[in-house]
């Protein structure tokens, strides 16, 4: 349980969900974790969680599409720990059950600065750092929809297709500095965004059906990719989109 023994990770989105899972898991493998999300009614309790369990835990509230709050996130969590190894893009935003047309610019900018933009900022802000720690390693929390077309999806898919693509480059520009990234591109997972197609049942019986595995993913069957590829059992990946899915790109 000490495969990110001596490192310190900042995770977006860590309030809930995968975001969550992966600071309890990070934890619990040795890491120092910094979470930040846009609720500190959400964020304190994993913190007091991992804290109960012996680890070492900061929350930094805010959005990452603040700039403010993006510096101020890595400067907190120097403070706190010295330094910076791990960073995992996970804040984002749903955006479903419209074709493309119907799209207002209201709801593509708010996709678009948080999925996207937010990362870019908190990449650009952790680089620095991350060169600094002598090297290090970033995840991007993606999705199947980066890689596959789903209806009335149009703008998630456009950010996580993005993401792939900046997976890829940011692995390229720093891989001399010791930087590593890679993305994981979840598929249904239980978690409060898919909360409303889960409680479905006619829905839910039909998407399980292109799902080789028969069921939906947990949170914690990604945040162990991810702990993975944060930790120095993958120093030689970098530039890799790595579907958990139950199978459904394998079709």
């Amino acid at each position: 349980m000490n495969r990110l023994a001596g490192k310190v990770a900042l995770i977006t989105g860590g309030g809930t969900g995968i975001g969550q899972a992966i600071a309890e898991r990070f934890a619990k493998e040795g890491a120092a974790v910094v979470v930040t999300g846009r609720r500190k009614d959400k964020l304190d309790p994993v913190v007091h969680a991992i804290e109960r369990n012996h680890g070492r835990a900061l929350a930094v509230a805010g959005t990452v599409t603040e700039e403010a709050h993006v510096r101020s996130a890595v400067e907190q969590t120097l403070r706190a720990f010295g330094t910076l190894n791990v960073l995992v893009n996970n804040a984002a935003i749903g955006s479903f059950g419209k074709v493309m047309h119907e799209i207002d610019d209201a709801t593509w900018d708010e996709v678009m600065a948080i999925n996207l933009t937010g990362m870019f900022r908190m990449t650009r802000a952790a680089v620095p750092e991350l060169i600094r720690a002598g090297g290090g390693a970033i995840v991007n929390i993606s999705s199947v929809g980066g890689l596959i077309g789903f209806p009335m999806s149009a703008a998630y898919g456009a950010t996580k297709g993005a993401m792939n693509a900046f997976t890829r480059c940011i692995a390229m520009d720093y891989a001399a500095q010791g930087i590593r990234c890679n993305a994981i591109c979840p598929g249904l997972v239980e978690t409060p965004m898919a909360e409303g197609l889960l409680q479905d049942e006619t829905r839910i019986a039909g998407v399980l059906d292109a799902y080789p595995i028969r069921r939906v993913g947990t949170p914690d069957e990604v945040a162990l990719q991810a702990v993975y590829l944060a930790s120095d059992e993958s120093t030689w990946v970098t530039g890799g989109i790595f579907p958990i899915d139950g199978g459904l790109t394998a079709h």
